[in-house]
């Protein structure tokens, strides 16, 4: 990858062996290694049995999961906040490891969308939940630095499962809860 980054330097027009540059390609595959680190974790292991009985079912909530990702068609970042509930049954997960799962599937190259569904989907599954629901409001570089250079718009998906898609009273409770609703 250094090879790549020093190569990519001398077509940007730059020259890779003056002082402020000569480390560059090294920090920036040390840097691209860290903000995709996600493609080399494994959910069950990072989860590690982290459950514990719950005696109700009532919703818990976890709200402004900080997200940094990076967006798969121009490997520019995306930052902004996750939002999780869920009903339990009969079992709860650790709550830093609703934001470790977060991180997993963030630290890889990502759309919003297909992130906030991975992100559903194996909450879902891996708690036994009776319902989950997602929420990511995220700002695109994408979208701000290049492009139609819009600063202050926020892109906004959800993903709703089990008893947050079929009953909408409880759909509603967990969308007044973060906020999204008055």
């Amino acid at each position: 990858m250094e090879k790549l980054f020093y190569d990519l330097l001398k077509e940007l027009g730059e020259d890779p062996d003056r002082e402020g540059l000569k480390n560059t390609p090294k920090r920036v595959t040390e840097s691209y290694k860290f903000l995709t680190r996600g493609y080399h974790q494994n959910v069950d292991e990072v989860i590690n049995d982290a459950f514990f009985e719950a005696e109700d079912n009532h919703m818990v909530i976890v709200k402004d999961i900080e997200i940094y990702s990076l967006c798969e068609h121009h490997m520019l970042p995306f930052i902004g906040k996750c939002h999780i509930g869920y009903i339990p049954d009969k079992k709860v997960i650790g709550v830093s490891k609703l934001a470790r799962v977060v991180d997993i599937f963030a630290r890889r190259l990502q759309i919003q969308e297909r992130l906030t569904d991975q992100l559903a989907h194996t909450i879902m599954d891996k708690i036994g939940a009776q319902g989950v629901g997602v929420v990511i409001e995220a700002q695109h570089l994408c979208m701000m630095m290049r492009g139609v250079e819009k600063q202050n718009s926020k892109m906004i998906t959800s993903a709703m499962h089990g008893t947050f898609r079929s009953q909408m009273a409880t759909r509603t409770e967990f969308l007044r809860l973060i906020g999204t609703i008055g």
